[in-house]
């Protein structure tokens, strides 16, 4: 009843000035919004980003080729075509973190012709059926095509939802031949819709067939003539030279040194491919995977202890955890901002409490006089003080909640609801009433009743 009768007190004498309490809780209800909203559309945003990484696979690790070098001079990232199908028929086989692998290889832009329309897709795409798995990538209609498609180079592929679009608007595709680089292919199946990367480009614009279709009847490469690969630093690949005479011991040109095999490797012919897709087991087991797939391929690509390796690793997590940092950063920047607004309502509201303190000198010697302690004044004040903290929490809870859903539907950015935020707003809240109310509630609790009564 003690509690009740308080509570009652301090809603009459907040009443007594609806303007003023209102006005008052204006810093409190700008920074309780501010930093609803901007921690809903910081998880928004965060969300987004895993979404998109998703989209690109789970726990994807992605092998690329490294730089060739002749002479000491370096020809950047990819000059060299070092990786091949069996290396990643060896990452499948040897690495016990990895679940699934599959080589790419990448045709140049070509339009695809069905009947009397063509389109040029963003995408080309040669590679195996666990591509599809490890991008996390459905069949929507249809079927994948399978290993033996790729043992046989079938004339088979699979297209995107934007090809769809583009040359079958109202039929299905499944069934229908299109033609790329004059090879003819029939579509087994359409993808499921995978809409835009975190970079924008349209996913849904690519069409996919076996690697072997991709790099022997498309593009035109054979056995013969592939893409050429420097080996290892320090393995001699010098093909044996004519003799001058026959049963000579010398041969018609001097042996090259190994600091010449070293800078000026000779070029080697087998099948490669582009790039390398792998999916560890779980995300836990990502630098596992990085660790087995390192050690694995330079055995297989006989590179010694401290010579540069032929191949990148690409992790996708490392990715989304610089982006993720870069969202969780620039959401903090905005809070420090938003709780200034609070500190900022808080002294609105001790100056307020001193003001009103002053005013109702008189009332507070009255109450003291037939009766009331310290405490019970205390109490009361610093009950007025959360009252009106907790009252522009509350109006600050709506007003953010409010602000993300027109940021949803005006601006189109994602916002993710935030119950932990709407929680430390009101404790927050209440925290302010406490801390800047008590020196007005402890000032009026030590005034003199005898005093407080002659005030005018």
């Amino acid at each position: 009843m003690k509690v009740l009768r308080i509570l009652l007190a301090s809603l009459t004498a907040l009443r007594r000035n609806v303007m003023r309490s209102a006005l008052t809780t204006l810093g409190i209800v700008i920074g309780v919004g501010a930093v609803i909203a901007m921690m809903e559309i910081g998880n928004g945003s965060s969300a987004e980003i895993q979404k998109s990484i998703s989209s690109m696979g789970a726990n994807t690790l992605m092998i690329f080729p490294g730089a060739a070098a002749s002479a000491g001079v370096s020809f950047g990232a990819g000059s060299t075509m070092s990786l091949t199908p069996g290396d990643s028929d060896a990452i499948l086989n040897e690495c016990p973190s990895v679940r699934a692998s599959a080589p790419v290889v990448r045709a140049r832009s070509a339009p695809v012709i069905f009947s009397n329309k063509n389109w040029v897709p963003n995408e080309i795409i040669g590679t195996t059926s666990d591509y599809l798995a490890i991008r996390a990538w459905t069949v929507g209609e249809g079927a994948e095509f399978e290993d033996s498609d790729v043992r046989k180079a079938s004339r088979v592929c699979l297209i995107g939802q934007s090809i769809v679009r583009e040359l079958f608007p109202g039929q299905s595709a499944v069934g229908q031949e299109v033609r790329l680089q004059n090879v003819s292919l029939r579509v087994v199946g359409v993808l499921a819709k995978k809409g835009a990367s975190m970079m924008g480009r349209d996913q849904d614009d690519t069409l996919i067939a076996p690697w072997t279709t991709i790099k022997f009847r498309v593009s035109g490469a054979t056995t013969a003539n592939v893409a050429a690969t420097a080996p290892a630093a320090g393995t001699s690949t010098a093909t044996p030279r004519g003799q001058l005479y026959p049963g000579s011991a010398r041969g018609l040109y001097p042996s090259r040194s190994a600091v010449q095999t070293k800078n000026s490797p000779m070029p080697v012919r087998m099948i490669t491919v582009d790039q390398i897709v792998v999916s560890a087991i779980s995300a836990a087991e990502t630098k596992d995977a990085t660790d087995e797939i390192t050690s694995l391929l330079r055995e297989r690509h006989h590179i010694a202890a401290g010579d540069v390796e032929d191949f990148n690793i690409r992790d996708m997590a490392e990715i989304s955890k610089v982006l993720s940092s870069t969202t969780e950063m620039m959401t903090k920047l905005l809070l420090v901002v938003a709780m200034i607004s609070l500190i900022v309502g808080g002294v609105g509201i001790m100056n307020i409490m001193l003001v009103s303190v002053t005013e109702r000198t008189k009332e507070i010697g009255l109450r003291m006089a037939v009766g009331a302690r310290a405490a019970d004044i205390l109490r009361q004040f610093l009950t007025e003080s959360v009252m009106l903290c907790l009252a522009g929490g509350a109006m600050g809870i709506g007003l953010g909640r409010g602000t993300s859903y027109l940021v949803t539907k005006i601006l189109h950015w994602p916002t993710l609801p935030s119950l932990g935020a709407i929680i430390a707003s009101v404790v927050v809240s209440a925290s302010v009433g406490i801390i800047f109310g008590y020196y007005p509630a402890w000032k009026a609790s030590r005034l003199d009743p005898i005093e407080a009564l002659r005030y005018e």
